[in-house]
């Protein structure tokens, strides 16, 4: 049976939080500590700015589909796009894996994770990229570098942090609230995982299920701790 709240189906457990103007949903152990990060953001100069929050199964659906279809490019390891063309749909799978998460297994469904920026680092007339140079050495390093001395003070972690663990590519601007994340992924089993792309329309199904044990073990289990 598949627990319809963790693969992104159902937010009625969520709660709104309020960020910039703009309301977000998220799980309610996050709510208290995603609010004193922020104020202590601020406190440190920074406006703490959320991307990406919650994101359902539909979203990520199509975000994968167009992937797959070639409406959106599938980056490779540096983020350059790949001439899809050549590559076959197994290929295909894991080159999209690097970058984006499978639906129904994005830690995106749970209220849990963010992708964050300071709001008022970024520069006039510039559009975000979430690419690695912008938080490496560009305008939003010095967040960065106070995101990775407090993150773990409020209850946050970096889950994308070390590429060399050989899955999801290095990424510096997604944050996870530990025990609600860790709550969550320890009842995202692969069974689950299967029934869900079993029923669901998602381009590449037979592949990703012949492939879904890698999967799971190497790029939604596979996390820096």
């Amino acid at each position: 049976m598949i627990n319809k709240s963790l693969v992104g189906l159902d937010d009625s457990k969520l709660i709104d939080l309020k960020v910039a103007q703009r309301l977000f949903q998220v799980h309610p152990h996050v709510h208290k500590d995603m609010s004193q990060l922020i104020q202590a953001a601020s406190s440190a100069g920074f406006d703490l700015f959320i991307a990406s929050g919650y994101r359902n199964f539909q979203r990520q659906l199509v975000i994968w589909n167009n992937k797959m279809n070639g409406t959106r490019p599938i980056l490779d390891d540096h983020g350059l796009p790949l001439i899809t063309e050549q590559l076959t749909e197994k290929e295909k799978v894991f080159a999209i894996l690097k970058w984006s998460a499978l639906p129904g297994a994005s830690r995106h469904h749970w209220g849990t994770d963010f992708d964050v920026y300071a709001g008022n680092l970024l520069p006039e007339q510039t559009t975000l990229q979430l690419e690695p140079w912008e938080y490496l050495d560009g305008h939003q390093h010095a967040f960065y570098q106070w995101l990775k001395d407090n993150l773990s003070t409020h209850g946050f972690f970096f889950p994308y942090q070390d590429s060399l663990i050989g899955g999801v590519a290095f990424e510096a601007w997604h944050i996870s609230h530990r025990q609600a994340s860790q709550d969550n992924m320890s009842k995202l089993t692969l069974e689950q995982l299967s029934t869900l792309i079993e029923q669901s329309e998602i381009l590449g199904r037979d592949t990703i299920l012949s492939e879904l044990n890698t999967i799971y073990n190497q790029y939604i289990t596979n996390i820096s701790l």
